[in-house]
């Protein structure tokens, strides 16, 4: 991917920086990345974008209000599941595209989820990534990375889980203080009633050894039609570009065509 194949669109305030590739007769994937990572980061680098567009998808991916090459913002109220959903849904119609299969990792499992949930018409099929039972029971005190994030080095930072994302932040040359911003309000959760009723064919990957994610097969069993996926030995990181996960999704999608 070169830059000029990054456009651009504008919604809520925001100009939104995406990529729409492969077939435009193929059947359209929206790709929701996780926080603090960007459109390349979390699936033209791990190889995301070549495996779906080579199996004959349409893919179209975005970053964040606040992340990578679109418009960011100091303000915690913008920063809402809600509010992050609406951008995917407002690309959707900025492409023309009425109804998509959906797929996020991490904090972009939590968009689709709530995209399912506010715009169910929008959403054929989810693929959670990186995203188990946290998305109901919570994935832990996130502070500290916010704090990691303001602090004036990585070397004043001692929490594990801090270090982690502030040497992420750093290595993709992110604005730190819009990430504390978006960390303090994208995190809410939904109800396990809230998730019963999200009905659409979903696939839910997580590593074995993921410590934030949270158990994919306990969310699966709230949902009328979820399947949960072990990533065997890898982490929350290192799920992300696994060759299984990539083979799993293939099937999953060819399962449930559009």
């Amino acid at each position: 991917m070169s830059e000029r194949d990054v456009q651009y669109f504008s919604h809520d305030g925001f100009d939104i920086a995406y990529i729409d590739e492969g077939d435009r007769h193929g059947e359209p994937i929206l790709l929701i990345h996780g926080f603090a990572s960007t459109l390349r980061i979390n699936w033209v680098q791990p190889g995301w974008v070549q495996t779906l567009t080579r199996a004959g998808y349409r893919v179209i991916a975005f970053d964040h209000r606040g992340h990578g090459d679109t418009t960011k913002s100091y303000d915690t109220s913008v920063y809402t599941p809600s509010a992050m959903a609406s951008d995917a849904v407002a690309l959707l119609d900025h492409l023309g595209i009425v109804r998509a299969h959906v797929f996020g990792y991490s904090m972009g499992a939590r968009v689709s989820a709530f995209m399912a949930r506010e715009h169910p018409g929008r959403v054929a099929n989810l693929i959670f990534g990186g995203l188990g039972m946290g998305m109901v029971d919570g994935v832990g005190d996130w502070d500290p990375i916010a704090d990691a994030l303001r602090a004036p080095s990585l070397d004043d930072v001692s929490n594990p889980r801090g270090r982690m994302f502030r040497a992420f932040a750093d290595q993709t040359k992110s604005d730190r203080e819009a990430l504390a911003a978006c960390i303090a309000t994208s995190r809410q959760e939904l109800s396990q009633s809230q998730m019963g009723r999200i009905d659409q064919p979903t696939l839910i990957a997580v590593g074995t050894t993921d410590d934030i994610a949270g158990d994919p097969h306990a969310l699966a069993r709230l949902m009328p039609d979820a399947t949960a996926f072990d990533i065997v030995g890898r982490d929350h990181m290192l799920s992300v570009g696994d060759r299984t996960f990539k083979a799993r999704a293939l099937e999953f999608l060819q399962e449930h065509p559009l």
